[in-house]
């Protein structure tokens, strides 16, 4: 084979691997931003996860204190009614004592 004709085979060769880098590199770019997109949005479901939770926490709340107005607590609900109390009163004094420092 002629010195020409390998070095034009080479230079295909070359082409070729360099276009191929070129498309991984695009291919790398577009999951880059496709990644940073859905790590966007996965903090967002995030935020409403903790917003729902947070929301099914006070009608939870609210639905015991409904019980316990309207006297249809049974003794289990009771005793837990008094705890859930019982944790509100010491984060209460917990604030007092920082506020007073």
């Amino acid at each position: 084979m002629p010195k020409s004709e390998n070095n034009m085979s080479v230079d295909n060769q070359f082409n070729t691997i360099l276009e191929k880098i070129q498309l991984l590199m695009k291919g790398m770019e577009h999951l880059k931003k496709e990644n940073a997109k859905l790590k966007i949005e996965l903090e967002e479901i995030k935020g409403h996860e903790q917003e729902g939770k947070q929301r099914i926490d006070e009608l939870q709340q609210q639905a015991s204190i409904l019980k316990l107005a309207a006297g249809d607590l049974n003794e289990k609900d009771k005793k837990a009614f008094e705890k859930k109390i019982n944790q509100y009163i010491k984060e209460i004094d917990k604030c007092i004592v920082f506020l007073s420092q």
